[in-house]
């Protein structure tokens, strides 16, 4: 069992706090382990487990439950038998009608700690973020980093040391927590991913967003996930599809892959002129939260590990608590401009720094950014390349250690 260190140190500030912990992200990433977590955590501290209610909206026990009425009833039923602060764990909570009603008089009324989960970005969007200003806080979940992938490969195999065998395990299956059950049996693995793909489909995108058209959903998807990491825009998978004898609007695709970008399957970045201080509108990037879902999908992450490299990078960053843009100087591209609060950092990322071309390329345009922040170039080389007072970093040390670029 991998207990997900990174999120408890970041959630237990707000435990018995009089703020509603609201954890989101792509489903099947680990919400649901994370509550159980914290359930553990609670009963560990001395709370009575029966001062403790968990609702699974995903579980059938509960579909008498799926609107802010009946679920209201059901708990306030339940704490009127409990003594002093109840603890209440509502998990996939967007699966109930008018949710938001039923949490928010929950927190009014009653003396207790709240946990939800979701996955779906518009969860904090509504009704919810309106009454409870200020009274709650997002923690957003993602798919094991490579750490974390590590300490779930000895729980697989205690014997297993070589990271370069881990990392590749890790560049073509991803970080979906269930793999552990699994033991990445490669079969088993990318049917289970294969259908997690499935599932944030059909239940977080195509229900959601009432869409009919599934197989051009696919397509656009397909498209987004065989070029994660490359700059295109939405005339360009239009001219892809029309190709396909598939004709559709720029504006269908976008609000395509932004119902995608919801349902946390897909982040979008943006380009900035560095220069010029601007946010460019056209030509953004996207990444998969999940890269295994990549390969269980569309296959070659091998392949394509410049693409994944890169997004590991990315997720990394994310994962951080780092807001990303795409940098551009003139007509080059610097891969990542990465701020959290005061800091900034420049990024980039390449596949093997193999010739002295190559070289020039990834640490040249860093050198004419103007001003002084730490800039790095992150590959698969062993051999330090550093240079100009530009840090070159190996991407396993880089995912092993986030202290040599945060400092």
């Amino acid at each position: 069992m991998v207990k997900r260190e990174f999120f408890s140190r970041k959630i237990e500030p707000f435990i018995n706090k009089d703020v509603i912990k609201v954890l989101t992200g792509l489903r099947r990433s680990g919400k649901s382990f994370f509550l159980n977590q914290i359930k553990s955590t609670l009963v560990h501290k001395g709370i009575s487990a029966s001062n403790i209610i968990f609702y699974n909206f995903e579980d059938m026990k509960y579909s008498h439950l799926l609107n802010a009425e009946s679920l209201h009833k059901n708990v306030t039923d339940q704490l009127e038998k409990i003594k002093g602060k109840a603890y209440l764990f509502f998990d996939e909570i967007q699966e109930v009608d008018n949710w938001e009603r039923c949490i928010n008089s929950l927190n009014a009324a009653y003396d207790t700690d709240i946990y939800i989960t979701g996955s779906n970005a518009k969860l904090l969007s509504g009704d919810l973020a309106t009454l409870l200003s200020g009274r709650y806080v997002e923690i957003k979940i993602y798919p094991f980093s490579f750490n974390e992938f590590n300490e779930m490969s000895k729980t697989i195999n205690p014997d297993e040391t070589d990271l370069e065998k881990i990392f590749k395990n890790y560049l073509i299956f991803g970080g979906m927590p269930f793999l552990s059950n699994l033991e990445l049996e490669p079969g088993s693995s990318f049917q289970y991913l294969g259908d997690v793909f499935n599932s944030v489909i059909l239940k977080d995108v195509v229900k959601r967003n009432n869409i009919r058209d599934i197989d051009l959903l696919e397509r656009v998807i397909r498209y987004v996930l065989s070029n994660v990491g490359n700059t295109f825009s939405a005339t360009s998978i239009s001219k892809f599809l029309k190709s396909e004898k598939r004709k559709v609007a720029p504006e269908t695709i976008l609000n395509y892959i932004k119902v995608c970008e919801e349902a946390f399957l897909f982040h979008r970045v943006l380009r900035e002129d560095i220069i010029g201080k601007k946010i460019l509108q056209v030509s953004e990037k996207y990444f998969v939260t999940d890269h295994g879902l990549r390969e269980a999908v569309c296959g070659n992450n091998e392949k394509d590990i410049n693409l994944i490299l890169e997004n590991m990078v990315f997720m990394e960053m994310l994962r951080f608590g780092y807001k990303i843009n795409i940098g551009r100087i003139g007509n080059e591209e610097i891969d990542f401009v990465c701020r959290k609060g005061n800091e900034k950092v420049y990024i980039q990322v390449a596949y093997l720094l193999s010739s002295e071309k190559t070289i020039n390329r990834e640490f040249g345009v860093l050198k004419k950014v103007p001003d002084n922040f730490p800039k790095f170039v992150i590959s698969t080389d062993k051999f330090d390349f550093s240079r100009d007072g530009i840090k070159h970093l190996n991407i396993i040390d880089f995912l092993k250690d986030h202290s040599l670029i945060s400092g």
